[in-house]
């Protein structure tokens, strides 16, 4: 398969390090050049100029339902001129009482052209196997592994 890889980096800004006061900015690099400010959540006393990282995890939901929306209806001979998400994540409790995205909810729309239209049924099949060819939806049932390497170095 393949890799997809990102740096992130914080730094303090700050002669404190209080829980209240320190920021939450930071910057995720991406590609050649690309980056982005990335933030908590306003509730949790980031930044709401910048992505959250719940933000992130609809933003990946919502752009691969898309993206596998589009690979299938142009498989299918579909002609899609315009595709519009306002998706939305919430932030609840899991069965363990963790926190955790307890939904995310995609609200599609979608606009045609050609002679070749999609019916309703056709319309909500493409959106089925669409979720369940998205590498990201199959990806959050499943346990993701973090690994830590014992890389921290004082004074640096």
């Amino acid at each position: 398969m393949s890799e997809h890889k990102i740096q992130i980096e914080w730094k303090r800004d700050s002669e404190s390090f209080d829980y209240k006061s320190y920021t939450r900015d930071h910057t995720v690099a991406y590609g050649d050049s690309g980056s982005i400010c990335a933030s908590a959540a306003p509730d949790f006393l980031g930044n709401k100029n910048c992505l959250n990282p719940e933000q992130a995890f609809v933003t990946s939901m919502a752009s691969c339902h898309m993206l596998t929306f589009l690979a299938l209806a142009s498989k299918k001979g579909f002609i899609v001129d315009r595709y519009a998400d306002n998706a939305v994540a919430v932030l609840g409790r899991n069965d363990e009482r963790k926190p955790a995205i307890t939904n995310v909810k995609l609200a599609p729309f979608v606009r045609f052209s050609g002679e070749k239209v999609p019916s309703q049924e056709e319309y909500e099949k493409l959106h089925d196997q669409a979720h369940d060819l998205c590498f990201i939806s199959n990806s959050v049932a499943q346990c993701v592994a973090v690994d830590v390497s014992p890389d921290m170095t004082a004074g640096q």
